[in-house]
């Protein structure tokens, strides 16, 4: 390809975001052009800069990139490749693989930006059942609906997550999951490719991933390339799909990076102005139909542990269940490290849950609401002090958040303890018990990390 050729010339270059001139012959939006003179430099156009330039996202390096350069369009735009081929399969945005499995010969490709649309949005709300007991009792996961795990750095969101992979893998049928890494850890993808590999479910996985190390390009696209496998699998092949996405504060924060780059003025917290668009880009894709579902679990990292972050905020809108994790309660030593109160549910109604779930878990609220007003009586006077009536509130509110522990089976090898799988309807079952008083006699600490009561031989 000659300089000739070229329909448009770069105008600037700031970092990833290139300045391209382009004339008469104007480009669409999210469009594939490349160098005149190097076709495997590839650059996507995103955004206008002005009356016949555009700013265009550099998919490589852009240190051999120069001012005056050609670039060409090619009518097309980022195809990702998708297929069966992809099923049990580490990939970037390219689909290029990242594990030793060699090449993937895909026969198909289609574009990452450009969703094909469900015809009929199913609106039927029915529990999908994790096996974790504080999640399944307290912020049940909807069926085809959202769930955000939100927490700051290090109170165990990607573990939590990997543990719902882990669980409904195993056991939903007809249904095939694709996982998202956005801006996170190379390790941390390679620990959930092993874990899915040794449970057996990397089969009718696809792991998708921009990691840290790449530029804000790479990883904000790859968010769109792993939704775009998912309707695939939800379309094309008929399969129920697991969403998973980890961590959707840092596909925001590449955004942030790019605005950055193209010199927009930032709006709340020093975040692009585009943020909201761009959350609904992402998540209005994330759809059912009445033939198939995308359930969607997401991590999202909390700076500086503060929920009301602007790029915290504009998620909430789109999720059915909220799951708050807690620096104080990951202290106590209570894992999951869930704040039960912060966390909640659309699912959690009488005519998604049925009115036993429902009652229980309103009770169970109630009580551990009341425990915490005198939490602080307790710090300063103890416990002798409340009447025996609160004292009895008290104990069995902390016997339901040492019964809410759990070990899991994606952490066997750092703990040494087997990981447990609770049926939602044993953990109604068993805090009914403890809010009846079946309990009162035995002591706080025997809850802890249990399965079941019955497992655990507490409840005769």
């Amino acid at each position: 390809m000659t300089q000739k050729n070229a329909t448009g010339t770069i105008l600037s270059i700031r970092g990833q975001v290139i300045d391209v001139y382009f004339g008469g012959d104007r480009p669409d939006l999210y469009e594939m052009v490349h160098l005149a003179r190097e076709p495997f430099t590839k650059m996507e156009v995103y955004s206008s800069s002005g009356r016949d330039s555009y700013y265009c996202l550099c998919l490589q390096n852009p240190e051999d990139l120069t001012r005056g350069d050609g670039v060409v369009r090619t009518g097309e735009p980022v195809m990702f490749p998708v297929g069966p081929e992809l099923l049990g399969r580490t990939v970037d945005i390219f689909g290029t693989p990242y594990d030793a499995g060699g090449e993937i010969k895909a026969r198909e490709t289609i574009p990452i930006h450009i969703g094909k649309g469900a015809a009929e949005v199913a609106t039927k709300e029915a529990q999908l059942q994790t096996g974790i007991k504080i999640v399944d009792l307290f912020a049940p996961l909807v069926k085809g609906g959202k769930m955000g795990l939100f927490g700051g750095a290090g109170v165990g969101k990607t573990i939590l997550l990997t543990e719902i992979m882990h669980n409904i893998l195993g056991r939903e049928e007809n249904s095939l999951s694709v996982f998202g890494g956005v801006g996170e850890r190379t390790r941390e993808g390679l620990e959930l490719q092993e874990a899915l590999v040794k449970s057996g479910a990397m089969k009718s996985s696809t792991l998708v991933f921009g990691p840290m190390g790449e530029n804000p390009v790479v990883r904000f696209l790859s968010a769109f390339a792993a939704v775009s496998l998912a309707e695939y699998y939800r379309d094309s092949l008929k399969k129920d799909v697991l969403f998973f996405i980890d961590n959707a504060f840092r596909y925001a924060q590449a955004g942030s990076e790019l605005s950055i780059l193209m010199n927009r003025l930032p709006s709340e917290d020093g975040y692009q102005s585009t943020l909201e668009s761009e959350m609904a880009r992402l998540h209005e894709r994330l759809v059912s139909t009445s033939l198939n579902s995308i359930t969607t679990i997401e991590a999202i990292y909390v700076p500086a542990d503060d929920l009301l972050d602007h790029a915290v905020q504009t998620i909430y809108p789109y999720l059915e269940s909220i799951i708050v994790l807690s620096r104080d309660v990951y202290q106590q030593g209570l894992l999951p490290a869930v704040d039960i109160l912060a966390s909640t549910s659309v699912a959690l109604s009488p005519k998604v849950v049925g009115d036993e779930h429902y009652s229980v878990a309103l009770r169970a609220k109630t009580i551990l609401k009341e425990a915490e007003s005198l939490e602080r009586i307790v710090s300063l006077v103890g416990e002798s002090e409340l009447s025996l009536e609160d004292q009895q509130k008290y104990h069995r509110a902390r016997k339901i958040k040492n019964y809410m522990t759990q070990s899991f089976y994606v952490s066997e090898g750092q703990k040494g303890d087997g990981g447990s799988y609770v049926p939602v309807k044993t953990t109604i079952s068993d805090v009914s018990a403890i809010l009846e008083g079946k309990l009162d006699q035995v002591g706080e600490e025997r809850l802890k990390y249990i399965g079941s009561l019955a497992d655990a031989q507490l409840l005769k």
